[in-house]
């Protein structure tokens, strides 16, 4: 399928969910011509590491009343119509990196929850991604029933059985299941109506003070630039309401970690916008949906290495507070769901350690004083949060974090 090379800006953030092997990557490209796992570690290593990003324009045939990914149908050769842009966040499936996958959750309007035929549904994975959606709130949902080219008639209905009771009761008991064989593209077409009909675009309030989570941050200068040549530091989010025009004053919290008389805390930063570029073409002004790259004139070494990934952009003075002490409501778990034998989860207990995820912050603390119906935790790393606010919280179960619940901020 032909695909357009340049899709307008995405107005969809579209998540792909899902256990490793299932083949989430594999599908984001049968639909964009991306491959979104870019880094050296990935492609040695054939899995997603990093939260991937591809964006794609969906468009509609006039003639055959069918949705396609080109300007051009690809069934009669009509001028198609466009109709809008999608942006894919492609989380990575393997369970080291669930604290990934719940930042990937964070900029997510609809998830396409991807499961293999050719494996018994659920695999660990599958079950703490769909909890992950959940806990970020995430309703609008297709499940693709991905390598049916792998398996018999017989085997294809004994998975689909296993999917309806996998997630009965669930956000996603009536999203409709849509068999795919991402290898070969088959059904792909069928997809891509189905996200049409299923996942709108949410309604956005762009008269708002805008503000942005923070995924990914570069330095664009190769070595060797000359200094008169060398340009800030680039930072990478999506924008979730609000508009950022070029030129605008921005502010980035938490910030930066500031080492003074031996001791240590975050300092906000602040800048300006001096460029912005969304789906590959630079823009005099951004709105939500897609992942933007906001050119700044920070000092690029401190955006080097996705050095302030987890902060929160805004107008100065207008972002949330930040906060270095967290009192949150819990709301466990019976099992931990991420573990192949569903281990119990025991309640929250002082001076134990935990992973906690609000929008694209992971940080960590210490309980300080742990109740049931409120926990108190020391933390790391500041986060810059409202109260009432949803966090995702993990515990260190065997050599990994495990998902084990969700809190809600409290003042």
């Amino acid at each position: 399928m032909f695909k357009d090379p340049l899709p307008r800006q995405p107005t969809l953030n579209l998540g792909t969910l899902g256990h490793v092997d299932n083949g989430k990557s594999t599908l984001v490209q049968a639909i964009t011509g991306v491959w979104t796992a870019k880094h050296s570690e990935e492609r040695r290593r054939g899995v997603t590491i990093r939260l991937g990003y591809a964006d794609v324009g969906i468009y509609k045939c006039s003639k055959c009343d069918e949705y396609c990914t080109s300007p051009v149908c690809p069934t009669c050769g009509t001028k198609t119509e466009f109709i809008r842009g999608i942006s894919f966040v492609d989380c990575p499936g393997h369970h080291s990196l669930m604290v990934t996958m719940l930042s990937g959750a964070a900029l997510m309007d609809g998830a396409l929850l991807v499961l293999a035929a050719n494996a018994k549904c659920p695999q660990p994975q599958d079950r703490e991604h769909l909890a992950a959606t959940e806990i970020a709130g995430i309703n609008k949902m297709i499940i693709v029933q991905n390598k049916i080219d792998l398996v018999s008639q017989e085997r294809a209905l004994e998975s689909f059985r296993e999917i309806e009771k996998f997630v009965k009761g669930t956000a996603a008991e009536k999203a409709p299941v849509i068999p795919v064989s991402a290898q070969h593209s088959t059904n792909v077409d069928v997809l891509i109506k189905m996200i049409e009909k299923h996942i709108p675009t949410p309604k956005r309030n762009l008269s708002v003070q805008p503000t942005m989570l923070v995924v990914r941050s570069f330095d664009v200068n190769k070595p060797g630039t000359d200094v008169e040549k060398i340009v800030g530091g680039v930072i990478g989010g999506s924008i979730l309401e609000g508009v950022f025009k070029v030129g605008d004053e921005i502010e980035i919290s938490p910030g930066i970690r500031v080492e003074e008389g031996g001791k240590s805390h975050y300092e906000p930063l602040f800048t300006k916008i001096e460029s912005l570029n969304v789906g590959g073409s630079f823009v005099k002004e951004a709105r939500c949906g897609g992942l933007v790259g906001i050119g700044t004139l920070l000092d690029p070494s401190l955006a080097r290495a996705d050095g302030l990934v987890g902060n929160v952009v805004g107008k100065p003075s207008q972002l949330p507070p930040i906060m270095n002490d967290l009192k949150f409501e819990p709301h466990l778990f019976k099992k931990a769901i991420g573990t192949e034998e569903l281990v119990k989860i025991y309640e929250i207990k002082t001076n134990e350690n935990l992973v906690i995820n609000v929008g694209t912050t992971v940080s960590s603390g210490v309980v300080t004083s742990a109740r049931d119906d409120v926990v108190e935790l020391s933390l790391r790393r500041p986060v810059c949060a409202e109260p009432k606010a949803r966090i995702a919280i993990s515990r260190r179960l065997g050599e990994s974090w495990r998902l084990i619940g969700y809190g809600i901020i409290k003042k």
